[in-house]
């Protein structure tokens, strides 16, 4: 007897996939917990939202997410000299000079945390999404369907839309949010 596994049509597995991305991101923007939320969908473990741990200044009931950028290190191996050849008088070598082999490690570029602000869970509807696809659609970023859910497609889009403008990250911010006309700037009407 050949098993052919259950399989959930396409369409469910989506939408409950939809329904834990939405409660992660949902999470990531409520109560201040010391914990952090990988973002939807990651395959970046670098990638997160968070709410717990804002960078200075930031205001309150706002959203962030983060972009980390590893260190790079350099392994550099030297040779040391312990003991130099021992040379006879006609040149020849009767013994060897004797080497030491050290490695070490140094850091060619730091480790480099970029802050910013993104769009709370709320405003992350399934229209929302959409129109985020449409937009970054219509500017050449993303070539997906517009199924309102932000998979690897959509990511990889957002971090083409925004690494010009220097947030090279698949997180949206609300400055590419802003400037792709999805989220209104807030005005200061106090004076």
């Amino acid at each position: 007897m050949h098993y052919i596994p259950y399989a959930f049509p396409r369409f469910a597995v989506i939408r409950r996939a939809s329904g834990v991305v939405a409660l992660c991101l949902l999470a990531s923007c409520s109560a201040p917990l010391e914990t952090v939320t990988k973002a939807a969908f990651n395959d970046e473990p670098d990638l997160v939202y968070t709410r717990s741990t804002p960078p200075p200044g930031a205001k309150e009931g706002s959203c962030w997410g983060k972009h980390v950028t590893p260190a790079e290190l350099e392994t550099v191996t030297h040779q040391i000299q312990l003991q130099p050849p021992e040379i006879r008088t006609d040149g020849t070598v009767s013994a060897p000079a004797v080497y030491k082999t050290e490695t070490s490690q140094r850091i060619v570029k730091e480790r480099r945390e970029l802050w910013f602000e993104t769009p709370c869970a709320p405003v992350l509807t399934v229209e929302f999404v959409e129109t985020l696809q449409r937009t970054l659609k219509a500017r050449g970023h993303y070539r997906g369907s517009v199924s309102g859910y932000i998979d690897t497609r959509t990511r990889g889009a957002i971090r083409k839309y925004q690494a010009p403008q220097g947030r090279d990250s698949s997180i949206l911010s609300l400055a590419a949010a802003r400037k792709l006309g999805l989220i209104a700037y807030d005005l200061d009407l106090e004076g």
